[in-house]
């Protein structure tokens, strides 16, 4: 269950196509609807999305630069193909993979660049966020 400002944010996203101004994200998330590696759960979180192009996100497992990884991740893992929610899309079928090495790097500087505070999570944390392509599937 998703605490009462997730679903506010998930509410207002819902609303708006994807449009988020109650906090500072515009059209920058996606929610992203996974299974829960061991509840089995089903969970929707919205999560910073780059679209790189027309069938590719880009999502980073940063949880604020907690020392451990979102749950979301784990459930990716275990469960790669899942459903998001993208601004001017609607639902769209996407596998999960994680990008390794300078795939990663280049893509984790898509972060930094878009918004300074994955910057910050870097710096709090000792771990390497992990940042994992969403591809569209038929």
């Amino acid at each position: 269950m998703a605490d009462d400002w997730t679903q506010r944010i998930i509410d207002e996203f819902r609303a708006n196509d994807g449009t988020v101004t109650s906090a500072p994200f515009g059209r920058s998330l996606v929610l992203l609807h996974h299974t829960g590696a061991k509840s089995g759960t089903a969970r929707v979180t919205p999560v910073m999305g780059i679209r790189v192009d027309d069938d590719t996100w880009l999502i980073a497992a940063s949880k604020a630069g907690a020392p451990d990884n979102p749950g979301w991740y784990h459930n990716l893992l275990a469960h790669p193909d899942v459903t998001i929610e993208a601004p001017g899309e609607g639902e769209v079928a996407v596998h999960a993979t994680q990008l390794k090495d300078a795939a990663r790097d280049e893509a984790w500087a898509r972060f930094t660049t878009r918004s300074p505070g994955f910057t910050a999570y870097q710096q709090k944390t000792t771990r390497i966020i992990p940042v994992l392509a969403l591809r569209r599937r038929d």
